[in-house]
């Protein structure tokens, strides 16, 4: 089940916190309950993409996204990520997430999320893109930034997001249907 009273908490806990500009870096804290554990006694890696969902909420309300969203009757879609593990997080744990946009194109915002740990080490990295939508489609980046009161370019993107986007664009959509052999091979 997702984890509503851990996005209400975060809601609750940033909702006066200051402004940050589009590029800012929220900062967030989290424990890992035992309901976030997998088989193992570590932090399940889907939970890991739920925690990262808070985070980008907060990240939201922060930039002044939230408010648009309401608004304009728009959500938010996710149309891509790739996680990178690093270190265990288990039982009790706290990490600090962090969550930044750091660059845009026509269509999509790309995110960086990372969680670390109390020695200081980043236990896993996220590149996500992210979409402004409403009914019929996407939402053009430019628009979502008109209505921000954003100005000026998009940043650059970094080289291993490029490579990234590309290697994506290569991917071929809808995946090939695979065929069992009918032994059960």
């Amino acid at each position: 089940m997702y984890p509503f009273v851990r996005l209400i908490k975060e809601l609750i806990v940033h909702r006066n916190a200051p402004k940050l500009p589009l590029t800012g870096t929220h900062v967030s804290h989290h424990i890992i309950w035992p309901w976030d554990l997998d088989g193992f006694m570590e932090l399940n890696n889907g939970r890991t993409l739920t925690l990262y969902d808070l985070g980008r909420f907060g990240a939201s309300g922060r930039v002044g996204l939230d408010r648009l969203l309401k608004e304009n009757r728009w959500g938010l879609t996710v149309a891509g990520s790739s996680v990178r593990y690093r270190r265990r997080v288990t039982l009790f744990q706290r990490v600090e997430m962090r969550t930044r946009a750091i660059g845009w194109d026509d269509r999509f915002v790309y995110l960086e999320q990372s969680m670390w740990n109390s020695r200081g080490e980043c236990t896993s990295h996220m590149l996500i893109r992210t979409g402004v939508v409403r009914k019929g489609g996407l939402v053009p980046t430019t628009e979502v930034l008109a209505a921000l009161n954003y100005e000026g370019p998009p940043p650059i993107l970094p080289e291993w997001v490029k490579a990234w986007i590309a290697a994506e664009a290569k991917r071929p959509w809808p995946p090939m249907q695979h065929t069992t052999d009918p032994q059960g091979d």
